[in-house]
């Protein structure tokens, strides 16, 4: 199998992926990763399974609280970092390593780590960045699953003011996956909004170790 994430002829005609067409990028989304009622018990699962805590970051020297609730689960030894804030891994709960466990056999592909955010409303979100820190190694792949209420998406270009940006409503029970050169070229976020809107589960599928990288370069594609 291919992995849809490395390749750029994907329509709905192949399992229900779309290719997402964006400059010096590798974008792919599955509507329906999971159906409607799995998507709700996943939902419910994991809001009370994970370990819930509002990380602090440190931006512009100083120390802020994140507007979300997160979580980090992996394999031993897969730890991160970013902005100031060092994750080491708790052991994966049963609820999340299913959910590894699926998107590992639709994208062909192996991970050792996820990061959780928890949105509670409206006001919680995501700033610009880019997923592209130094144990993502030079091409991350990036799998990202969603959970709970349906919230805007938005990616835009690091250098190029041609390039328009791209939107997309990540639905329940979607799957975002993002690999090649995305983070190196592209920022970003999941802004706030004044809408009434549930809570909402990201979880976005790492590979930290090189280990698990090197499994990702051997396979067929």
């Amino acid at each position: 199998m291919t992995s849809p994430a490395r390749r750029t002829d994907l329509g709905a005609g192949d399992g229900g992926w779309v290719a997402l067409a964006a400059a010096d990028a590798e974008l792919a989304y599955l509507p329906a990763l999971l159906t409607p009622e799995d998507a709700a018990l996943a939902m419910t699962a994991l809001t009370t399974a994970v370990q819930w805590e509002q990380h602090t970051v440190r931006i512009a020297g100083r120390r802020l609280a994140c507007p979300r609730l997160s979580a980090w689960y992996g394999d031993p030894g897969a730890r991160y970092a970013y902005s100031g804030l060092a994750l080491e891994p708790s052991p994966w709960p049963a609820p999340v390593a299913r959910l590894r466990e699926l998107v590992e056999s639709r994208i062909d592909a192996p991970f050792d780590s996820v990061l959780l955010n928890l949105y509670r409303d409206g006001a919680d979100s995501m700033g610009w960045h880019s997923d592209d820190e130094p144990e993502l190694g030079p091409t991350p792949l990036i799998a990202s699953v969603s959970l709970g209420a349906t919230r805007r998406f938005v990616l835009r270009h690091r250098r190029r003011r041609d390039v328009a940006a791209v939107e997309i409503a990540l639905a329940p029970g979607s799957l975002l996956v993002m690999s090649g050169p995305t983070q190196r070229a592209w920022r970003h976020a999941l802004p706030k909004t004044r809408r009434q809107v549930g809570p909402r589960i990201n979880l976005t599928f790492r590979q930290v170790l090189e280990t698990t990288r090197a499994v990702r370069t051997q396979s067929p594609g």
